[in-house]
């Protein structure tokens, strides 16, 4: 059995760039510098066209069938969606709606989001929160949200997300054995608390 983590990362960003798929590779990266991980991006900009043709899941195609496998059997998510009318994009949850109702039992969730402003930071709790808590996944305790003004262009430059990044990485690493993870892992990840 492997002693490192599958992250299944989802970046809910359309456009290109995205801020959002900035900030969810910058979690990842925290992730992988915190616990061995083998990761898998999911990047809705690159999949969209597949995915918003499909009313049910036996309509995706192959690569998109992929990808819901992956979320489906992922030890842990890291999931980020820029923020559209106060929620998460529509193909976000479309995506969402395709993965199995019962495949996230005790999955740990990083939540993420990115928005114009500080005022959308509530869509982390009362928007993503709410979803996950739906597939009985596991939503960890702290989210990183990033405004534009975290931003220069499309490259993270202020030192508070980073240091909000690493905070929520420290405090997702106690939690990651709380899942269905290999007991390898989290023998690993209780030694690393």
């Amino acid at each position: 059995m492997s002693n490192r983590l599958k992250v299944v990362a989802v970046s809910g960003g359309l456009q290109r760039p995205s801020r959002t798929l900035v900030l969810v590779e910058r979690v990842l990266a925290a992730l992988g510098d915190a616990v061995p991980v083998d990761t898998h991006l999911v990047d809705l900009g690159q999949i969209a066209s597949s995915l918003a043709g499909a009313v049910h899941r036996a309509q995706v195609p192959s690569d998109v069938e992929a990808h819901i496998k992956a979320i489906e059997s992922a030890d842990l998510l890291v999931v980020g969606s820029p923020v559209y009318r106060a929620s998460y994009t529509g193909l976000f949850k479309h995506l969402f709606d395709l993965v199995h109702h019962e495949a996230l039992f005790d999955v740990p969730v990083l939540l993420a989001a990115t928005g114009g402003s500080d005022r959308h930071a509530l869509v982390i709790d009362h928007q993503l929160r709410p979803l996950f808590s739906f597939f009985q996944a596991r939503t960890l305790p702290i989210g990183v949200y990033a405004s534009e003004a975290d931003f220069n262009g499309h490259a993270i430059s202020n030192p508070a997300l980073e240091e909000r990044i690493a905070l929520a990485v420290t405090r997702a690493v106690p939690w990651l054995h709380a899942g269905r993870l290999p007991d390898a892992f989290a023998q690993a990840a209780t030694l690393a608390a």
